[in-house]
């Protein structure tokens, strides 16, 4: 339970996709202008990120990793298929983006119409694709941890564009310098909102070293070679007399 709330934790505030290693910044920029946009791609992001990391971490432990092939039998076991690993994980993103296009175009045609070709370009979102490369080399263990990071990086993102939206929609009425109405200040915006998050970054760190008895002896090292200098020092005067 710990791990997990861990692994929650860092997904969303420290390895932040946008505010600490900058992921999926173009949808970021350009369907933040308004909050009930921002909503819609936000939750599809989660959606395809919840999906598609546990469906690429099971390809990566049965499929893609050196001896996965092993349970088809044991003459599979030297192969190595960790070449296929974009192809595969690239594959498996763009057929969820079909799944929540076809889907967000049933039941929500407005929303459809408002994300207009930024739904569909999920599939080449860096931030998707991201996920499913940081689960890789980061080697999660279990596929319980693999939804968990999946929906928790999601989330982050989620947070990340609601927060620049709600505050672009805000902004409007403020009596922002013409050199910077726009992009301008939005990236100063994100620039100090990724400072903000990185003060996170040390909720989950601390009290891994062990104190040492208090029964030890500590012994100098300064003082060690004093006492070595002193009895050299002792010994080259009894020889001189």
């Amino acid at each position: 339970m710990i791990e997990h709330l861990e692994l929650f934790f860092k997904a969303v505030f420290i390895d932040n996709m946008v505010f600490a290693v900058f992921l999926g910044m173009c949808s970021y920029l350009a369907v933040s202008k308004k909050v009930a946009t921002a909503v819609g791609l936000g939750a599809a992001v989660i959606f395809v990120l919840a999906i598609t990391v546990p469906l690429n971490w099971l390809l990566d432990q049965y499929l893609l990793q050196p001896g996965a092939l092993s349970w088809l039998g044991s003459e599979y076991a030297d192969y190595d298929l960790g070449f296929l690993s974009f192809i595969m994980f690239i594959a498996t993103i763009a057929t969820m983006v079909q799944l929540v296009e076809i889907v967000v175009e049933k039941f929500s045609p407005s929303l459809y119409n408002s994300l207009g070709i930024f739904l569909p370009l999920i599939a080449v979102n860096c931030a998707i694709l991201g996920g499913s490369l940081f689960m890789q080399s980061r080697e999660i263990e279990t596929l319980g941890l693999a939804v968990n990071y999946g929906i928790s990086s999601g989330i982050g993102w989620f947070l990340a564009i609601l927060a620049i939206a709600a505050i672009r929609e805000k902004i409007r009425y403020s009596n922002v310098p013409a050199p910077l109405r726009g992009l301008g200040i939005t990236f100063i915006i994100t620039g100090l909102m990724g400072i903000g998050f990185l003060s996170f970054g040390g909720m989950l760190t601390g009290g891994d070293e062990e104190e040492k008895p208090a029964s030890e002896p500590t012994v100098k090292v300064e003082q060690i070679k004093s006492e070595d200098n002193a009895k050299k020092l002792a010994d080259n005067t009894k020889n001189v007399e």
